[in-house]
């Protein structure tokens, strides 16, 4: 199946006359299907510590928008005009979703998942039982695990271009603190646990103040990250500090893994 798929995409994606053929349209509504049921991904696994990017899926998406016509539809008092309807039968699927809370199809939610308002942008994954609290967005492609706490006002960002760009990748048993920022690939691996108003990006300074370690892109697993600054030096305008991240230690083992949450958190006075 896969393959298949991604041999009339890859075929047809310079030519944009094809996109209308059906042919090339059915492969793209198939994509899409399998997308919203999970049974593809942008991106997945393949073993602990690589994730391979499907840009083939990404070129879909991008193929489905421009093929999709706009269209009216509604949701209860609720009227939209949009190429992408909304998903639904959630009860069937032992999802909770709490108005307005707004999943655009294509995207997949597992079973246990919690929507409180929020908004969950094609292309995105979410894994069993995890959190997504109020005003949190969550971005085309981005890939969220199980069990995971995504908390109020935090932004997933999205990505599908350029094409080879990474999306976010949130692992398992992570908690992300209220009004964290999240984008351009980043990777935040196994049990890590962001403290409020952390803001990642590709370029983002991220500095373990245990080891002296600088690194970007990545916060290693069962990570505690708060938010910091360190000087920069502008030639014509003088000194000032530029936003970072500080690892300042590590979560503690425990077998109630929300408990653990809070504890290396107030361990560490970080609020969230």
């Amino acid at each position: 199946m896969k393959k298949r798929f991604k041999k009339v995409i890859e075929e047809n994606w310079m030519d944009k006359k094809s996109w209308k053929e059906d042919s090339v349209k059915n492969v793209v509504f198939e994509i899409i299907e399998k997308l919203d049921q999970g049974i593809l991904r942008v991106s997945e696994p393949l073993n602990p510590e690589t994730w391979k990017v499907n840009e083939w899926i990404k070129k879909s998406i991008l193929m489905y928008f421009s093929i999709q016509k706009m269209e009216v539809f509604k949701s209860g008092n609720l009227e939209f005009n949009d190429k992408i309807p909304l998903k639904g039968r959630y009860r069937e699927k032992n999802i909770r979703v709490v108005p307005p809370a707004i999943a655009r199809y294509g995207s997949y939610i597992s079973s246990g998942v919690v929507l409180m308002p929020s908004y969950v942008n094609i292309g995105a994954y979410i894994g069993t039982s995890t959190m997504i609290d109020t005003w949190a967005t969550i971005g085309s492609c981005a890939q969220i695990g199980e069990r995971v706490h995504i908390s109020g006002g935090v932004g997933i960002g999205g990505v599908l271009e350029p094409i080879q760009k990474s999306p976010v990748i949130i692992e398992d048993d992570v908690f992300v603190g209220s009004r964290c920022i999240v984008v351009e690939g980043v990777h935040i691996k196994k049990e890590a646990v962001l403290g409020a108003n952390v803001v990642l990006t590709s370029s983002t300074k991220i500095i373990d103040v245990t080891k002296s370690q600088l690194m970007k892109g990545i916060i290693p697993s069962r990570s505690v990250v708060i938010p910091g600054s360190y000087p920069k030096e502008f030639p014509t305008a003088g000194t000032y500090h530029i936003p970072c991240a500080l690892i300042i230690g590590k979560r503690k083992e425990s077998t109630d893994k929300k408990t653990s949450l809070n504890e290396a958190l107030r361990e560490y006075k970080v609020s969230f």
